[in-house]
């Protein structure tokens, strides 16, 4: 079974148990199947009142352990439960994998067509309940938690530590950063304490509270694992990763360090169960604050957008552009009309630093222009022709797109011997369906190309970063005798470099 990441509310919100036929099919006993009544006006109880007089926790001297008695006496009185009620959005997939089920019944096949039956008509919405966690953040009843807890949900209730509850505004969400913003009429509420996500190191102790699988308060321990994760769909999110046991249900709670601060909040495992099998992760504060900030301004949050595709380099890749390890961001394709096009940014640039900051993987300039605003003006350093360069680029706003432009060229034929390739000129027809601006297809494969991963139908578009409409282009650059060589290249919709060694 393959390796998958899961939203921490998978089971109880995405997987399974997410589409339900009727409201409260979840078994657990200690799920409350009854919709609970908002206590809006309710006044702070005594044991809230005690825990928000309690002192800060002191400062824990280098190579002590955690106190996490402490954190949980004082912080675990803010960390909420979420449940959410709803109808849940059919999906294209998911109506497939529905169909594809429903057509290996028998019974479908007799029942075919008739109304009311599964597989007439359009897949309706399922209704569903669910339940996440969050933590809160103001005593006046501000409270984060993660978006796709909340998604598709018509009903929100918030459960205390003290089990009173209250229906649930939600200010706002945002998918890009998992982040939501609920609030509930209440005052004098216990909060948390704000840390910061970048004093963490790899080792470093921290402690989850949340309800996994609807076990409300439950604490866990572990350490830091590694920072900055980008994991495939999440590219605005450096994530932290740790080795804390979460679960389903956890989904928004929060992660404290040894002082008892949050410095993250609980959003995804990877399973191949569906369970906790020692890899979680959360996203910073930081970022959640910040989507936080401007969802309680304007009831949504904006990202900033730079248009460019990146990948990480390898060794390779950096010895062909002549750079001494790989880092940075490469750049393997530029949108037109686009905030990198206006400042001179090109395919097979290599950004090492933003305003200073280095840029040592690719996920790390996705999620630094993520957390930038439209309009914001960065200084990006780039290796261009084994030389430094510095551009300055004012960030556009994400979910903007340039107009791509197709162009036009001949039908020579050729071939590149030492890269073990036999190549042609794309034609007009063939560069227009693909948007692709220039290139060479592949039409035979074998040798140092075969051995790099090409394939019959790649089309090589630039060698060590430069452009090539014809074979005689990249022999130009083979006549130099490199040792290696990088190939920007096409694959059924998506650029990426190809190190080639040549020995």
């Amino acid at each position: 079974m393959r390796n998958i990441l899961k939203p921490l509310g998978w089971a109880l919100l995405g997987g399974g148990l997410a589409v339900m036929t009727t409201a409260g099919a979840i078994g657990f006993p200690w799920f409350n199947k009854d919709k609970p009544a908002a206590q809006a006006g309710a006044a702070p109880t005594a044991v809230a009142a005690a825990v928000a007089a309690l002192p800060p926790l002191p400062a824990l001297p280098p190579g002590s352990a955690p106190n996490y008695r402490a954190i949980v006496q004082q912080y675990g009185p803010a960390v909420v439960g979420v449940t959410v009620e709803g109808l849940h959005k059919t999906s294209p997939e998911e109506a497939a994998a529905m169909a594809e089920s429903q057509h290996s019944d028998p019974m479908y096949r007799f029942f075919r067509g008739v109304p009311g039956m599964p597989g007439h008509g359009a897949m309706p919405d399922q209704p569903f309940r669910g339940q996440g966690s969050g933590f809160i953040v103001s005593a006046d009843g501000l409270i984060l938690t993660n978006a796709h807890v909340v998604k598709d949900a018509k009903e929100v209730t918030v459960r205390l530590a003290d089990r009173r509850e209250y229906a649930a505004r939600v200010l706002g969400s945002d998918p890009a950063t998992d982040i939501a913003v609920l609030r509930i009429a209440a005052q004098g509420l216990p909060t948390v304490r704000l840390g910061d996500p970048k004093s963490l190191q790899v080792g470093d102790p921290v402690l989850a509270i949340g309800a996994p699988y609807g076990l409300e308060q439950t604490a866990t321990a572990g350490i830091v694992s590694a920072k900055g994760r980008s994991l495939p769909g999440d590219a605005a999110v450096p994530f932290i990763q740790t080795d804390a046991a979460v679960n389903p249900g956890n989904s928004g709670g929060p992660l404290f360090d040894a002082a008892g601060n949050v410095v993250g909040i609980n959003a995804q495992i990877y399973s191949r169960t569906g369970g906790f099998q020692g890899v979680s992760f959360a996203i910073p504060v930081d970022v959640a604050m910040r989507v936080r900030d401007q969802i309680v301004a304007t009831g949504r949050a904006q990202h900033a957008r730079l248009g460019v595709m990146v990948q990480d380099l390898t060794q390779p890749l950096a010895d062909s552009f002549g750079l001494p390890k790989p880092d940075g961001a490469l750049v393997a394709q530029v949108e037109s009309k686009s905030p990198a096009a206006s400042a001179g940014l090109k395919s097979g640039d290599v950004i090492l630093r933003i305003d200073g900051e280095p840029m040592v993987q690719a996920g790390s300039l996705s999620a630094r222009i993520a957390q930038s605003q439209p309009g914001d003006r960065i200084k990006l350093s780039v290796w261009r022709g084994q030389k430094p360069l510095d551009l300055e680029v004012t960030l556009g706003r994400a979910g903007e797109t340039g107009a791509g432009q197709a162009g036009a060229g001949d039908d020579e034929t050729g071939g590149g011997p030492r890269l073990g390739l036999a190549l042609r000129p794309l034609s007009r027809d063939e560069r227009a369906q693909a948007q692709i601006e220039h290139g060479l297809l592949v039409r035979e494969v074998q040798g140092a190309a075969a051995r790099a991963g090409l394939a019959q139908g790649d089309v090589v578009m630039a060698i060590n970063g430069l452009p090539v409409d014809t074979v005689d282009e990249l022999k130009r650059v083979l006549a130099a005798k490199p040792k290696s060589v990088a190939l920007l290249v096409w694959r059924d919709g998506e650029r990426l470099f190809v190190p080639v060694p040549l020995g």
